[in-house]
């Protein structure tokens, strides 16, 4: 049999820097100290730069992308919810019950869910892009086999490409899969080259015991990672799983496509860290919406160097803390968009003793 061929991403250009440049200069006549609005600013004008266009467009059509899959390492007590859960919750996620269905409905955003490796059966039209049921115990085996690691990144990117070519201006990725923080932290400690023990979290909540069992599950997972931390690909195949490589190649695709995307938790963010060497420069069409309360994520997020909007404790993942802080860029925009200049409004400039215009 011939090798899979390898699916290609490339660097990518950053957003407009002419357009930025243009956003600030406006953000200094609207009617407001310069600087007043804080990070909002800042936001305002990466929208602007990833549009191409000043004043940015709101924001029509958000969409959140839930990958599911299933880890062969939760069975060995590394959660405290058995794997039945994934498949469960990937049902509720279509009836619109779950949390991030909620959260979407509040943020004007929509919501698709994708089984790339749920280890049960799920509705035909959710699963026409899954690859195997479960995958790997990273711990002692590999997560996926070449060719499936090329069909999961291609699965990812064919997904980014659906939604950008149905009209979809902003992205946020989800994850849905019990144990998929383990394989997360591997990807994060290893790649950062972390200590399992500072870089492990609770999960889904596991006590002590636990928490030792996913600390060794990690360990062992990073020793066999090291031969292969160099190659991006090589390394989604040995120690994450395919639902990880389906978000790496999602993320990596919106990005070469040019549309901006909210990243979620740790799980996303560390798909996001592979995405980011899969394609370099992607990053720049990132920001993070919310820093989940596992360890790793936050070390992931000063990797990428980005600064979340919110910080609530959450650690639900789905694409939840991503799409509470949805509204935060909503804002953001509209100031731009909206907001009077000094001269529309006639309100005298900090260097001026008549009225702007007048």
């Amino acid at each position: 049999m011939s090798k899979p061929v390898r699916i290609s991403f490339g660097p990518v250009p950053g957003p407009d820097v002419v357009v930025r440049k243009a956003a600030e200069e406006r953000q200094l006549q609207l009617t407001k100290p310069a600087g007043a609005l804080g990070r909002l600013e800042q936001l305002a004008n990466w929208v602007a730069a990833c549009q191409g266009v000043c004043p940015p467009k709101q924001f029509e059509r958000a969409r959140v992308v839930v990958f599911a899959g299933d880890h062969g390492v939760a069975q060995h007590g590394v959660s405290a919810y058995p794997s039945e859960v994934t498949a469960q919750m990937v049902a509720n996620f279509l009836h619109g019950g779950a949390a991030v269905n909620v959260l979407a409905r509040l943020a004007d955003a929509t919501v698709r869910v994708e089984d790339i490796a749920v280890a049960g059966d799920t509705a035909a039209e959710i699963s026409r892009h899954k690859v195997r049921r479960s995958s790997g115990s990273i711990d002692r085996e590999d997560a996926l086999t070449e060719a499936e690691v090329q069909a999961a990144l291609t699965a990812g990117a064919a997904i980014a490409d659906e939604e950008i070519d149905s009209g979809a201006d902003l992205l946020i990725a989800g994850d849905m899969g019990i144990g998929n923080t383990t394989p997360a932290t591997v990807l994060i400690a290893a790649l950062t080259d972390t200590e399992p023990v500072v870089a492990v979290g609770r999960g889904t909540g596991v006590d002590d015991a636990g928490w030792m069992r996913k600390t060794a599950a990690i360990r062992d997972a990073m020793w066999r990672a090291r031969p292969v931390i160099k190659d991006p690909v090589a390394l989604l195949r040995t120690a994450s799983g395919a639902d990880f490589a389906a978000m790496a190649g999602f993320l990596a695709r919106a990005a070469a496509r040019r549309t901006p995307v909210v990243l979620d938790g740790v799980v996303v963010t560390a798909a996001a860290l592979v995405a980011d060497q899969l394609a370099p420069g992607a990053r720049a069409w990132w920001i993070s919406g919310h820093r989940s309360s596992e360890p790793s994520h936050t070390i992931a997020l000063q990797r990428l160097d980005l600064q979340p909007l919110v910080d609530m404790s959450m650690r639900l993942g789905e694409g939840s803390g991503a799409v509470a802080a949805l509204p935060l860029l909503r804002a953001a925009v509209a100031t731009l968009a909206e907001m009077a200049t000094f001269a529309e409004a006639g309100v005298s400039t900090a260097d001026a003793t008549e009225p702007a215009g007048a």
